[in-house]
């Protein structure tokens, strides 16, 4: 078979190994995250580099050793999962490089939003919400956890217990009332 019908889009071996889907980080600031987060990202990275790289790389060498490569699944497979590899440890490297851990127990007991806060709200119709306010790379909304980029946390950094702020939203300017903030407690 020919390599046109078998090769990907070397479009694909050229990007900035952004992952999709992620939020891009606001021109030239920090990518703020918990101790947590950034112990998760540091341990996928190590992963990569120390267990699943060297074993597709010995997978892609077996392959090679077998002869035409052109029509060599384990061969073709591997160098795709190699290119996925390398592309999420450039990525992630990247974003430790910029990162900046804020560990958000330095905030306990205080009533006051910044990163890393647990936030209650309502909204005008008096429905309540609650949210966490994480790092780009470890905020999951199906958690409740929103990064310190989306709207909503932009419009609650900063607030008090008790302050009203305003949220602009497709459908206009909605108020939203901070009802409560926690942080974990630090370790003892």
């Amino acid at each position: 078979m020919n390599k046109a019908f078998v090769r990907e889009s070397d479009a694909a071996d050229e990007d900035d190994g952004e992952a999709p889907g992620l939020p891009a980080l606001p021109a030239g600031a920090r990518n703020y995250m918990t101790p947590a987060g950034y112990q998760r990202l540091r341990g996928e990275l190590m992963t990569l580099l120390d267990v699943e790289r060297p074993r597709v790389v010995e997978v892609v060498s077996w392959a090679a050793s077998n002869g035409d490569r052109s029509e060599n699944g384990d061969y073709l497979y591997g160098k795709k999962r190699l290119r996925e590899i390398d592309r999420r440890i450039r990525f992630l490297t990247r974003r430790l490089d910029i990162a900046e851990v804020a560990d958000p127990c330095a905030h306990h007991g205080s009533d006051q939003v910044f990163f890393g806060a647990t936030v209650t709200y309502a909204n005008g119709r008096g429905e309540e919400r609650t949210i966490t306010i994480k790092g780009v790379d470890e905020a999951d909304s199906l958690k409740g956890e929103v990064s310190w980029v989306a709207p909503i946390a932009r419009a609650l950094l900063k607030a008090r217990e008790g302050d009203e702020v305003t949220l602009p939203t497709p459908g206009g300017v909605e108020r939203i009332e901070v009802l409560s903030v926690s942080y974990p407690e630090p370790a003892r």
